[in-house]
């Protein structure tokens, strides 16, 4: 399993994808500065920019847009026609990918950690604290790796048109469903609903309010079990129908 995942990895190499890894964190805090004077607060400005935008915009599309180019690129070498010849767990390779996904997007999340405490340092009053950057970046991580599995299927099934699309109109359905009573159903409603007792914004951008009911903080471990239960679900059963997919 090991070799897999090493093996998965060196396909990253000199790749977009991994150059998104490392771009977007700067994009998103680069935003943050840009539309600092526009954001209703003298405090914390780059906690409600950054963590509306990062779950809203990055965890979703970028994973989706990751897992379908490691799709494109298998497609392209022969859509595992000579892995299929060999002894290989056509499973594990699955999981690999998964993994490796994962990995990356937590690598990317380290760097918006980083980047952030640096900014803290330079500029004291944009975020609260070193803690919450810390809590709400891994926070969005854990929730958005369900995203891995369902990028990775719709993009295998239908190819990366239709796998962004989903992702789309699942961030649309986020933003309307993660301040409803329902937004755990909807996974793309995770990481924007969490946030709001993490770091004070609500999923259309605006902090929130003292006394707002979005602000309970019980939803925390509810929804990061949420996440993981639904993350492993789903990666087996792709994993499975992938296993027993045809070689076009």
């Amino acid at each position: 399993m090991l070799n897999m995942i090493q093996s998965e990895r060196l396909k990253y190499k000199r790749t977009f994808a991994k150059k998104l890894v490392y771009i977007a964190p700067f994009f998103f805090v680069l935003y943050a500065i840009i539309t600092m004077p526009t954001i209703n607060s003298e405090y914390n400005y780059f906690e409600y920019t950054v963590f509306n935008w990062w779950p809203l915009i990055f965890a979703p599309l970028g994973t989706s847009l990751i897992a379908s180019l490691s799709a494109m690129r298998e497609k392209k070498s022969g859509n595992y026609r000579s892995l299929r010849c060999h002894d290989i767990s056509i499973i594990r390779i699955w999981f690999s990918k998964i993994i490796v996904i994962a990995y990356y997007t937590l690598l990317s999340t380290i760097e918006l950690i980083l980047l952030l405490i640096i900014l803290k340092l330079i500029l004291p009053n944009s975020i609260s604290s070193a803690t919450v950057v810390i809590l709400a970046s891994l926070t969005i991580w854990i929730t958005s790796l369900a995203y891995i599995p369902i990028g990775l299927f719709f993009a295998e099934r239908f190819g990366t048109v239709i796998s962004i699309i989903v992702s789309v109109i699942g961030i649309v359905l986020g933003v309307v469903m993660a301040s409803e009573s329902y937004w755990m159903y909807i996974p793309w409603s995770w990481g924007m609903r969490l946030m709001c007792p993490i770091v004070g914004v609500h999923p259309n951008g605006v902090p929130l309010e003292k006394g707002s009911t979005l602000l309970d903080p019980s939803v925390i471990p509810m929804g990061i079990a949420i996440s993981i239960v639904i993350f492993l679900l789903l990666s087996f059963a792709t994993a499975f129908w992938f296993s027993r997919k045809e070689v076009n």
